[in-house]
């Protein structure tokens, strides 16, 4: 039966090796799908231009005509139309490539007949239906309009490529990255690509759980386990059974907790406080760090086992300095936001401040630049975001980066970040510190002194 002639959904299945063939077609037609075959990718795309099909999967390794050609023949065509890509020599960097050229999933050999079927359903479901967390196209440089992750650089959207391959999965992600450079932001975008998306997404901040109280707080407890527990309480695995946990800030854990979170990853089950039996959990977890885990382990304040466990498929994110190109593009991106929610005129940002924005060393990377933004539209005037709304002292430390000057810094807290930055950059080298400073050794000298406190955190650091 000719697909044109059912009211199934019509999917198009290229491949050269016959049994492959088969196997796809009696699955998907056992489904309720309309199945239509190509042996090569020549007779796929002439199938392709003769009929309507809502969904191609081709495999990537074929004579002739292989299945990135394929792919790029139909987004040609129709470029709405989803293709999932196969293979048996599969490597990340492929399926980065694939995704980049347009391909809705890229699927390993051997898989299970759920993880087609799973896919199949996604990808339909993301091309029929217009819905918030749609992905909308690379080029627009914004890859989620739930989450606004907003890019326009290669590397940062070859990472999110890569999670929107892995998001269907059930793997546990390590996003690495410096403060404010977009992890949560990263996690949230996994969840809400994944089939748990209508499942509970659960954040813990790990350096916020109360010692005392923390395996309560994960893992839960039974009435009358502890004194105060006048309840039994459900932990925060078990709030995200059959969704998402976040845990941030992972490398701030307790080792003990370490220990416990680690059997909870392998046994996929949770001990509550004063409980007797296990109760088993069907959780994604993904796990977000501003720390290397790998320094942390060497250290011995972070377990080797448990960050194996993590490091499935890690993600680092890199920080603002390294992708400038977004710097106009966030900054357009938060003017717009903050004088729509204050009801400010500023609409547009000079060439100089663009300029200044892209000199400046973002430190506090994507949130420092936020809030920059948000200070220049509530504390500036006029229709237009001038350099001296910024409010970004214009004195630079020895390599020539700004120090940020924010309302209600002192002067004395001022000079003492100046000193204490310049110090890190020479290495503790205080005649040469001294020299670029301006100042004498013995001035520095007893600078120091009056700051003994935060030298011995600056020592320690």
């Amino acid at each position: 039966m000719q697909c044109h002639e059912t009211q199934s959904q019509a999917i198009l299945v290229v491949d050269d090796e016959p049994d492959m063939r088969t196997a796809l077609s009696h699955l998907l037609s056992r489904n309720g799908y309309c199945v239509e075959t190509a042996s090569t990718g020549f007779e796929g795309i002439e199938k392709f231009k003769m009929e309507k099909y809502h969904v191609v999967i081709t495999d990537v390794k074929m004579p002739e005509m292989s299945g990135m050609q394929v792919l790029e023949e139909v987004k040609k065509i129709s470029p709405q139309v989803p293709v999932i890509m196969i293979t048996g020599h599969g490597t990340i960097t492929m399926a980065v490539g694939a995704m980049k050229q347009g391909a809705s999933d890229y699927i390993l050999k051997p898989f299970s007949a759920e993880t087609l079927e799973t896919a199949v359903r996604k990808v339909s479901f993301e091309a029929n239906n217009e819905y918030q967390q749609k992905p909308p196209s690379p080029s627009s440089g914004n890859m989620a309009q739930s989450t606004r992750i907003i890019t326009q650089d290669s590397e940062f959207l070859e990472l999110i490529h890569l999670a929107m391959n892995v998001a269907p999965s059930n793997a546990t992600v390590l996003i690495l990255g410096e403060s404010g450079t977009g992890k949560e932001l990263l996690a949230s975008f996994i969840h809400q690509h994944s089939d748990r998306t209508t499942k509970p997404y659960i954040a813990v901040n790990c350096a916020a759980l109360p010692e005392t109280l923390a395996e309560s707080e994960l893992f839960g407890h039974e009435k009358g386990s502890f004194t105060g527990a006048a309840n039994t309480k459900l932990g925060k695995f078990e709030l995200a059974h059959g969704g998402t946990i976040l845990l941030d800030e992972i490398s701030e854990m307790a080792m003990p907790l370490q220990a416990k979170l680690l059997r909870v990853l392998q046994e996929r089950e949770i001990d509550r406080v004063g409980g007797t039996r296990s109760i088993p959990i069907d959780v994604r977890v993904i796990a977000v760090s501003n720390v290397d885990l790998n320094g942390a382990v060497r250290q011995g304040t972070f377990r080797e086992d448990l960050f194996y466990r993590l490091n499935v498929i890690p993600v680092t994110i890199p920080p603002l300095r390294k992708r400038r190109g977004d710097i106009p593009l966030l900054a357009h991106h938060f003017l717009k936001k903050y004088t729509t929610t204050n009801s400010r005129t500023m609409t547009k940002i000079s060439d100089q401040t663009i300029s200044l924005l892209m000199k400046y060393d973002w430190k506090g990377n994507v949130r420092e630049l936020e809030n920059t933004i948000e200070r220049a539209v509530l504390l500036g005037s006029g229709d237009v975001l001038m350099p001296k709304h910024l409010f970004l002292e214009k004195s630079k430390d020895c390599r020539g980066r700004n120090i940020p000057l924010t309302a209600g810094v002192s002067l004395k807290d001022m000079e003492r970040q100046l000193i204490f930055l310049t110090l890190k950059e020479v290495n503790d080298n205080r005649t040469h510190a001294a020299k670029l400073l301006g100042i004498s050794i013995r001035t520095l000298r007893n600078k120091l002194r009056e700051y003994k406190e935060e030298v011995g955190e600056y020592t320690a650091q």
